[in-house]
Formats: structure tokens, sequence, C-alpha cells
């Protein structure tokens, strides 16, 4: 085991032998790491040194130390000077063994239902200690304050000395868990502040008073909701108000230290009084909106629950600096908002630095993210563990984020015991190394200290770290709730209690700050308060905060918004093509893409013809970028594309050096492309593309799934935030989600995007009279040439609006050579086209009479069983690319068209009850009404999987279809 000893950075070795007699213990089964300080690492800004270690084995004979240098000769020591380093190696482990487990020995729950443990590592008579009088030096191992005003290290103290101050500093109503982390600098960071900090000047009066006013008005605030709206599921935070306190502090310092922007989240518990005492929000919007109005002035806006509702401030403090703190809205489905908040963040940085290119600031210098979380939803949803995940990876850092557990010790009706399986609901964030800091919700003076530690930490080494503030729920999951039915004894302990801020008024009487009469006064005077806000939301009319700053030029469609035409001009998309597949003298690019990818697109640039997928698809990033759109595709393996077919990042064979192509566009004020490779996630990637999508209209913000159905495992965004947001808290997302999709003999999880399920989140009216204008939440397409996903892409960015796009993507079309395009197409004065008519039946309309709808790459199966088909002129094949909204001006003109049409067939590649049959059905039977007409279905039988993991039963199924089809013409 590592002795720990380094003194000056000098080198001291001692026997393992000498170490572990007599002192064998389960603590010298461990390799713990190494702290080493000098005397300069105690100052404000530490010295921070980490040498190598030469030994890593547990041999009882070998010697352990620090590397030493050739050049250097150990020396030789008297037997009293080895004494006196073997005194200190104790002592060196005592320390150490504090920092490791001093925090299983805190008086962290303010319950006492965890009950303290003090372990046998911390256990100073196992170390030989005896004497509290006993001298030691202390450099190099610990550090204790001179006084509570010099801050420089003491030389040396009694053991008595030293084990106060290990318990006064680890052991107390703050524990730390920071010797996990890999980094040594940021151990040795950890254990300079903590112990510092300990023996610091007490908090001033000014705090005090503070930390009393957030305490008591937020009690007087639960109060008032309960007795002015008993039937409202407020989430009160009482039991656990030390987190305000918690909020103020972190926002004060956040400003303080020059960060311009907060994004924060946080579920129900204790929202209201968040948003009413900490984030400005008039109470009057709360009580007007809790007595069953809406939040909103259009009635058609959904709204949602008021402890779901978003907020933004500018918190200004007495020394004039300020921050400004974006609460986004969160869904009942608790830490969905957690990925959303960080590409907020992320996006918000990044558009800092891209203003400021030549500056010094770096990721995490003006914007910080902010998490608050339950200790049961922590420990329990995965969408934590997947959002921790993106903390440190490049494309989706955002500069270390804060989190705060609001520790119930409950989760709804579920004791902590049963609702994880770990000591502290904390532990989950360990798997980042995240050091964390727990803390009883009961002394909100050690809340306050704690997130000083907290914020100098993120600050320092922009990673995350976690506050776990130990509380209780005073009343049940609701204040409607009974919680006796099933913790009779936890809340037989909570209903025996003062509340904290009485707890902390008494606290403040005691030491002459506060009397009675003054906190009996103050009480009043917020009760006032509230009661004059209540009165005034009677007449609230509530005001439209949508469309502000970057969102100004953008509005709600109306559905008569004038055709976005998005063709660009051919020699511009001949020179974007070029570039997009151009590179850096020193880039070797594999031989297969240069064969396959490279040269073919080049050829295919000058003819004007066969433009394929990937190829249409960089000319609409690169037109975008050149018009100062940037663009951003994350995904898993988007770089190269699923199928290999994109290729927007090209790796030298020999340094695997990246180059994007794109991004050296010849043409002033360019954006860039940002090509994300994720890690292996959909519900946090995609809740972050999200959030980005929200601070970025101007982006063209792109996820694409590996397969289509992947995005299952993302429904939970999917439903609460892309198709809703809009509706719920006018947050508009331009996001595009690329959806590969087609029945190709992959089987039931490699075949379908589940289009269906998009179509039903959508709100395109069942009904499509004369007055059909509306535009839907999302626009679902399944588009089938390079073209018509080229005009899609740009439309997306062109609109003056935003809309999500659920794309379902090609895989076989990718190559396919009938699926092509020419520049042409994507020339000026060209479009999206919601419907393609089949140029060969309309030729010869008259002769048609079966209309064919259809959607996606079917169409060009059916296309070549028609070009063998004798009557394949009575057929025509019509391709609905856009299912929503739906296209009914279009159809309408093409039925119109085909005057002799006896017979309408809707054909699918999905089984009955997938694919957008069951949506377009009802809509088209509408329109076929005046003809006393009725669509028919051909497509795959219903079935519970998507498709048969037989590809040759499906096969067989499809071809009786199509059969079916082209007979009795």
């Amino acid at each position: 085991m590592l002795s720990r000893l380094s003194k000056y950075n000098k080198f001291i070795s001692v026997s393992s032998q000498t170490l572990l007699n007599p002192l064998k213990t389960s603590l010298y089964s461990r390799n713990l790491s190494s702290l080493v300080f000098s005397k300069s690492s105690f100052l404000n800004k530490p010295t921070l040194s980490s040498p190598k270690l030469f030994y890593r084995n547990y041999h009882e004979n070998e010697v352990y130390g620090y590397r030493v240098p050739k050049a250097q000769i150990v020396p030789s020591y008297t037997n009293q000077q080895l004494l006196n380093r073997q005194k200190n190696a104790r002592l060196a482990l005592f320390v150490e063994a504090f920092r490791d487990f001093g925090h299983l020995a805190t008086n962290s729950d303010p319950l006492g239902i965890r009950k303290r443990i003090e372990p046998i590592e911390i256990d100073y008579k196992r170390y030989g200690f005896n004497d509290m009088n006993e001298i030691f030096d202390l450099d190099g191992i610990i550090h204790i304050n001179k006084s509570e005003t010099d801050f420089s290290s003491r030389e040396s103290a009694t053991f008595g000395e030293i084990l106060n101050h290990l318990k006064n500093t680890y052991s107390q109503n703050i524990g730390f868990e920071f010797m996990h982390l890999p980094d040594n600098n940021a151990r040795i960071w950890f254990a300079n502040h903590v112990e510092t900090e300990s023996s610091s000047p007490k908090m001033n009066k000014e705090d005090q008073e503070r930390i009393y006013d957030l305490l008591t008005k937020s009690e007087v605030f639960d109060h008032f909701m309960q007795k002015k709206y008993p039937q409202v599921k407020r989430y009160g935070l009482e039991g656990a108000e030390s987190m305000m306190v918690s909020f103020d502090q972190l926002f004060r310092l956040i400003a303080n230290s020059g960060i311009e922007h907060t994004v924060l989240c946080m579920p129900h518990r204790g929202r209201l009084n968040a948003l009413v005492n900490l984030l400005d929000l008039p109470a009057r919007v709360i009580f007007n909106k809790v007595q069953d109005k809406s939040e909103f002035p259009d009635p058609n806006l959904a709204g949602d629950h008021a402890s779901h509702l978003p907020a933004d401030a500018t918190l200004v403090y007495d020394n004039g600096n300020s921050t400004k703190v974006s609460l986004i809205p969160n869904p009942s489905n608790l830490e969905a908002c957690n990925p959303l908040a960080l590409g907020k963040a992320r996006a918000k940085q990044m558009n800092i630095l891209n203003k400021l290119p030549d500056s010094n600031c770096e990721l995490g210098d003006k914007v910080i993210c902010v998490q608050v979380h339950g200790d049961a939803s922590f420990t329990g949803q995965g969408v934590v563990a997947e959002s921790l995940s993106l903390s440190n990876l490049s494309h989706f850092s955002s500069g270390g984020s804060v989190h705060i557990i609001v520790d119930n010790q409950i989760g709804y009706t579920t004791p902590a015991h049963n609702a994880r399986s770990t000591r502290y609901s904390a532990d989950v964030g360990k798997m980042i190394d995240a050091p964390v800091i727990h803390v009883n919700g009961d002394f909100p003076e050690d809340v306050h200290r704690s997130i000083k530690f907290a914020l100098e930490y993120r600050n320092t080494f922009k990673r995350d770290v976690i506050i776990d503030l130990i509380t209780f729920r005073r009343w049940g999951h609701n204040e409607l709730d009974e919680p006796s039915f099933t913790q009779p004894l936890m809340y037989q302990k909570i209903r025996s209690r003062k509340s904290v801020p009485k707890v902390y008024e008494e606290f403040l009487i005691s030491k002459g700050i506060k009397t009675q009469q003054e906190i009996d006064a103050d009480r009043a005077k917020w009760f006032e308060e509230y009661e004059k806000e209540r009165l005034a939301s009677i007449n609230y009319v509530p005001e439209v905060t949508a469309f502000k700053g970057k969102w100004s030029s953008y509005k709600m469609p109306t559905g008569n918004e004038p055709k976005v035409l998005t063709g660009v001009d051919k020699q511009m998309l001949v020179e974007i093509g070029n570039q997009s597949v151009s590179t850096s003298p020193e880039i070797t690019v594999h031989p297969r893409i240069t064969k396959f990818h490279i040269q073919p697109r080049l050829n295919k640039l000058k003819t004007g013809t066969g433009i394929d997928w990937a190829t249409a698809e960089a000319l609409a990033f690169g037109s975008l970028m050149a018009e100062g759109h940037p663009v951003r595709i994350s995904g898993e393996d988007v770089g190269r594309g699923t199928f290999s077919q994109r290729h927007a990042m090209l790796v030298c064979q020999k340094t695997e050096k990246v180059e994007i192509p794109l991004n050296n566009l010849p043409y002033p004020g360019a954006s860039k492309l940002e090509v994300a490779n994720s890690n292996l996630s959909e519900l946090a990637v995609v809740g972050f593309e999200c959030g980005v999508s929200w601070e970025s209209p101007n982006s063209l913000i792109i996820w694409e799934a590996q397969f289509g159905d992947f995005n299952t495992t993302a429904q939970v965004i999917t439903d609460t935030y892309i198709s809703s947001a809009e509706t719920k808290y006018m947050h508009q997302s331009g996001l595009v989600m690329l959806l590969p999709h087609g029945y190709d003999g992959a089987g039931p999880e490699h075949s379908s995007c589940r289009i269906e399920r998009f179509l039903q989140l959508c709100d395109d009216p069942f009904f499509v009279g004369n007055d059909y204008t509306h535009v839907p939440n999302m626009s679902v397409v399944f588009p089938t040439t390079p073209a018509q996903f080229f005009h899609l892409m740009r439309r997306q960015i062109k609109r003056d609006y935003r809309r999500p796009l659920i794309v379902a993507g090609p895989k076989t079309l990718l190559r396919l050579s009938a699926a092509t395009s020419t520049l042409d197409e994507m020339a000026v004065g060209t479009s999206f086209k919601p419907l393609l008519d089949d140029l060969q039946s309309s030729a010869n309309p008259d002769a048609v009479t079966r209309v064919v709808l259809l959607s996606g790459k079917i169409y060009y199966d059916l296309a070549a069983e028609r070009a063998k088909n004798p009557d394949g002129d009575k057929i025509a094949l019509v391709r609905v690319e856009e299912l929503c909204p739906f296209p009914k001006k279009e159809i309408i003109e093409i039925l119109d068209q085909y005057k002799n049409a006896t017979d309408y067939v809707w054909f699918q590649e999905e089984t009955l009850n997938a694919g957008a049959f069951t949506h377009m059905y009802p809509r088209l039977n509408q329109l076929l009404e005046p003809k006393s007409q009725k669509i028919r279905y051909i497509g795959l039988k219903i079935c519970a999987s998507p498709v048969t993991g037989v590809p040759t039963h499906q096969d067989a199924e499809m071809e009786e279809n199509i059969k079916l089809l082209f007979s009795n013409l």
C-alpha cells in the first residue's frame, strides 16, 4: 500500500512491513490515492502536483514511494529519523481514512433514520495513537489554519487538535466524498478547501438574515397556499426549505464569478416557491393558474400544470453582479428535463464562443447548467445516467453542471431502502467521477457553505459536482396524500418536529439577531403581500412572453403563409458539392471512400444528373451554411452515416486527424457544420438536441437515429417536448429527426421508425373541411428523392416559424439508381412538393382507372412492376411525400385529374396496424365522398410485430399484395 508521504516533494520510502504491522485492517487492503501537499498548496491558488507512482503491488517486502530520479541516491536514516517517519506515516494514513470514510460518521439525516456509522477505519486507536498531547509535524499531511483570520497552515499540532479538526471537517453536518476522483489534482484541491474552510470565520449577520428571509418567507408561502387553495397539489417545500438557501447562495456565487447565464431544471417539489420567491415571478401568475385559468392569452394553447411552468429572470445582487436564470419547463416525467437543460446550456455557450473567437473565454465560463433532482428519480430513472454520460463528451459537454438532489428519503410511497440499491442516492453520479457533498438540510448555514465548495470545484475543473441535500417531506407526495398509510413511523417523527424555518428562527433569537416580535411582524407582512397578489390574480390577464430576443423574428403560423422557395443557384451548388469532398493535402483519405464516394460525387456534379441522397444532403447543409445558418447533426455514427453513405467527416488514414470539408466553404460569413458522433443513447441525446433547438432557431439541428425504431427509447422526449412543447409552454423547436425506415429484410427492430406513432401525436385536424388551414404541431414526411430531401432541409430554416420535422429516412434509396435527382430540381425557383404525381400516368390521365396512393420506397418496387405490366397505364402511382400536414389541396387536384378512376387504393409495405394508413384513411375518405368512393387497403396483414423475422415470409406476402394490386385492371 502507498504511504501518502511527501514533504516538499522529497522522496520518502517506507517498508510495507513497517506500515502493515501491527495495523492490519481492512483499510490496508485498498490501493489508496496519493495526496501530495506542499505549503503553497494551501493557498487560494494551490500548486497541484501529481507524481507518478512506481509501485502498484502489495508484496509485504516491497518498498513503496514515488519515482526517484536516476541521479538521486536514497539517503540512509538513523533509527530516530525512521521512527519519526513511521509516526508521520501513521498520521498520514489516519488523515487519509477520514477523507475516505468520514462521511459515514456525519450527522447528515435530519430524521435520524440513517444511523451514523463509526467506521473502524477512523478509529484512532487502531493506528496506535494514545496520547492526545503528542505533537505532529503537519506539512504535507493535513491543513489546519493558524487562526480565523490567517488561513496559512500551522506547522504542527497535537493529536487532540488534529482529531478535533478532522471530526469538525469530515464528520459533522456535511459529508464529503472525493477520494474516488481519479484526478490527483482534484483530490488535493478538495482536501485543501474543506480543511481550510472548516476553521474559517463563522457566517456573518447579513448572510444569516438573508437565510432567515428565504426560509421564513418560503414557509409563509406554503401556508398561504394551503389556506387559500387547499384543493391544489402544490408539491410544497415544507421539510426541504433549505433548498431555497442552496439556490440563493448558488445564484449569487454564480453572478459573482462572472457567469452570465444559468440554465436551471428542476422537478415539482418547491418549484412554485422558487418561481415566486427567487425567480421574481409575480405570485398572481401562480394564483391565477391554480384557479384553473390559462397561463396564456391564446385559448388554443393547452398550457400545463402549475408545477411545470418555466420562467426567465435576471437576478441582480447588491454588488451589481447579475446572472440570467432560465428555468426550463418540466413534464411529470421528472428527470426528462435534464438533457434539455444540458442542450440549452451547451448551445448558449457555443453561441457566445462563436461570437468571441479570439477571447480567452472557455466552455463553462459564461454559462452554467444547474440540475435539481429528487432522490428516488435520480437513482431510478435511466435518463439521469444517460445525461450524466454526456457531461464530458466533446460535442455535449456544457462545462460542468451543479447537481442538487433534494433528498426527501422517500419516493412517492417507496422508502429509500426499496428505492435504490446503494447507500446514497447520489452514488449514481460516481459513474462520471463526480464529487459528492452530503449535507443535512436541517442546518441551512451548512447548506450555504456546501454550495460554495460545489461551485468553486465546478468553476475550477469544469466538471460536474453533486450536492446531496438530505431533507424530509412534511406531507405526502402531494398535500392531498396521506403518507401514514405506508410510512407511519417516519411520519410520527416528522409530525413531532418543528419546521426548519422555526428552528432557525429560534437559533437567531438565541443569538440576539432577531426577536420574536420581528419574526411575527415579518410573517404577517409576507402573508399580506401574498393576499394582495391573490386579489390581483382575479383580474389578471396573461401576457404573451414568447417570440422575444433571438426568437423575435419568428411567429405562430396561421396556415396562410406563402410557399417557401428553397432552390439555390446551380453554380453555387456545384461549388458546394466539390468542396464537400475536398481535403487538405495532409489528409490521406481511405481509398474506398475516394473510389466510391468522392470521385462519383464529382462526376455527378459535372453532369448535374444522378445526384444521390448524400450529395443532396451535403448541398442542403452547405447552402444553408453559406447563408449564415449553422448546422449540427448528432447521433450514433453520423460522421460517416450508419450505412457509410455520408462521409461528412474524413479521417486521415495515417494520423487519424479529422477534417470536415464543408467547414472550408469559400463564402464570407459562412457558418460551420458540427458533426457530433454521440454515445449509444437516444433518450438523453434527443432531449439534448431538443434543448439545443430551443436556444438556436437560426440553426439546422438534426438528430439521426442509427435505425428508425431506435427513436422509441426516446419516447418520453418525443411525447412531452417535441410534440407538445409549443402548446404547453410556447416553445417552438425546429428539431429534425432522421429515422431510417424500410422493410428490407432486417427484422422487427431495424425496419420501422413507427411512423404511425408520430402521426398519432400530430394535431392535424381529423375533419378536413373547407376551413382546413391549420398548421399542425409537427411535420411528418416520407421523401422519396434526394431533391425532395434537399428542399425539406432548407425549408426547415427558411420558414418564419419552427416546427419539428420527422423524416422517415431512406436506407436502400441511398444508393438506388432510380432514386436520384438532378441539379435542375434543386435550382432557383424550385421547392418541396407534398405530393409527387405519377409522370407516366399524368401523360395520359384518361386511361387511369385505379389511383394508388402510397408513401415511401415501395413506390420504386411498384413502378418497376408496372413497367412490366401491359395494362400498367391504367394505374397511377401517387406518392404522398408529406403525411402531416395532410396535403388536402394537392390530393384534390390530383384526384380531379384522373376523371375515369373508379378504384382508389392505399398501398403500404407496413402492417395494417402500422404505417400511415390509419392516419390517411379517414381523411382520404372525406375527399372521396363526393365521388361516392372509398379508399381500400392493400398491405401487410395486421401483426403485433412491425415485421416478421423471416424475410422470405415477408417477401411472399408482399409479392401477393403486388399481384393483387395489378389484378382486375
